[in-house]
């Protein structure tokens, strides 16, 4: 016999893995979770797998060769159109995961679907959905700017965090030691992710606002071409702190650098005092 949760599974396919489904209307001020799609609804997939990928390939009529870079987590932002499928991969921050501080996030706009696919776990849509965002989910121009608007946020945030840990350092140079280079380098390396992944984000924020891939209307319009704005502001700030880490980098080189004097000095010093009475044995230990 099967369980009321093996009949719930085998009645609502979709609920299986990490699918979820929202649905939001003009009067709703929350989006809906349902069990299967409908047109105009939002598919979310998290930690998505090959199966995953299978099954959104059957619901739009795409091959799965069109869409399996969306689960390479070191994919490049770029836009693509496939009949009238357009996909727009992009990265965001996250935690850090083997080296890793991006990972990709793929946004599908089908006629009847917005589909966003993330091969890891992410806080993005989640944080999203949680600040009840005032529109409907068949306004698909603005919803994308607003998803797009929040990853440029996140960049912005977490380059504002980095840059608090380094002006911390900062304070602290006189007392400078291997732990300090450490996060220094660490801090560079997640910058370094940052603008890899902001600069591409901006030639796909300019593809969206030439009109090529998506109608937007005027008022849309004006939004992305202040999030594109926004988008230019975060790769400037990534850039301005990388300069501040290597500026500090350099600082450390120096401070390293007297220290070794310093401490050569030292050694020198206390090698001719330890030589003087070895000298005077010497002398009166020869025959």
């Amino acid at each position: 016999k099967l369980k009321k949760s093996d009949k719930k599974i085998r009645k609502h396919p979709w609920a299986i893995h990490m699918i979820t489904i929202y649905e939001k209307t003009e009067h709703d001020e929350d989006f809906k979770e349902i069990n299967k799609p409908v047109p105009g609804c939002w598919i979310h997939l998290e930690e998505a797998t090959t199966t995953d990928i299978n099954q959104i390939c059957s619901l739009i009529n795409l091959e799965y060769t069109d869409m399996y870079d969306c689960l390479d987590r070191y994919e490049i932002p770029r836009i693509e159109k496939i009949d009238d499928h357009v996909l727009i991969f992009t990265r965001h921050p996250i935690e850090q995961e083997s080296g890793l501080y991006t990972t990709t996030f793929t946004i599908i706009l089908t006629k009847d679907y917005f589909i966003t696919i993330c091969p890891q776990k992410s806080r993005l849509v989640e944080n999203f959905i949680s600040q009840k965002p005032k529109f409907s989910l068949s306004q698909k121009p603005k919803f994308l700017i607003y998803i797009l608007l929040k990853i440029t946020q996140e960049f912005t945030l977490q380059i504002k965090k980095t840059r608090t840990n380094v002006l911390k350092q900062e304070k602290k140079m006189a007392y400078v030691d291997s732990k300090d280079i450490t996060n220094l380098t660490i801090n560079e390396e997640v910058l370094n992710q940052y603008l890899s992944s902001l600069a591409p984000l901006r030639n796909v924020l300019e593809s969206i606002t030439s009109g090529r891939y998506t109608i937007l209307h005027e008022k849309d319009q004006d939004l992305l071409e202040d999030l594109l704005n926004a988008s230019i502001q975060s790769e400037d700030l990534c850039s301005t702190n990388l300069r501040s880490i290597r500026s500090l980098r350099d600082s450390y080189q120096i401070i390293f650098t007297n220290q070794l004097n310093k401490t050569i000095k030292l050694l020198t010093a206390l090698t001719i005092i330890l030589s003087i009475p070895t000298m005077v044995a010497s002398l009166y230990g020869m025959n």
